[in-house]
């Protein structure tokens, strides 16, 4: 099964896949993060999240898609910004069919570290750990965009192969 993860933004769009295998083990398929330019109108830019999404769905062909919800941001601006990319997401998955699930930060981070307040670096340390990789994947987008798929995944497998 393999599970793309999306933290949400307009200048930085965080996308991870990770594929869970039959054993339970996880794989870093691939990560990284879509930029858009500031200064450029927003429906431009919101059609370039748009269209890279749907290059990432036809390379990967994932089973499920997950996006992190949005936490009130003090900055009213940069939250509706956010909102707008994460309705363009949301749209974009759900045109391709996928399964969406959304999970808090919170969650997140619980499931990826077993610590609710975690931080950046013990989120990319934990994602790494958790991928068995070598490295801390960066940037903080993107390992934080994969740290929505192996949360995905593990919620997936929780409630869906009787373990709860």
């Amino acid at each position: 099964m393999i599970s793309l993860g999306i933290d949400p933004g307009t200048a930085s769009l965080g996308y991870g896949l990770v594929r869970e295998h039959d054993d339970g083990a996880l794989e870093e398929l691939g990560h990284g993060v879509i930029r858009t330019k500031a200064g450029v109108p927003m429906p431009q830019r919101l059609q370039q999240i748009h269209q890279e999404l749907l290059m990432l769905i036809d390379q990967y062909r994932p089973d499920r898609a997950a996006v992190e919800e949005m936490f009130f941001a003090r900055n009213v601006t940069t939250a509706l910004t956010v909102a707008q990319a994460r309705g363009v997401v949301l749209l974009t998955l759900n045109m391709a069919d996928l399964t969406i699930a959304e999970y808090k930060p919170n969650v997140i981070k619980q499931s990826v570290c077993s610590d609710g307040g975690a931080d950046k670096a013990q989120i990319k340390q934990m994602v790494g750990v958790w991928l068995g990789l070598d490295y801390a994947p960066s940037p903080d987008d993107a390992a934080d965009a994969l740290a929505v798929a192996i949360t995905d995944l593990h919620s997936y497998r929780l409630h869906n192969v009787g373990l709860v």
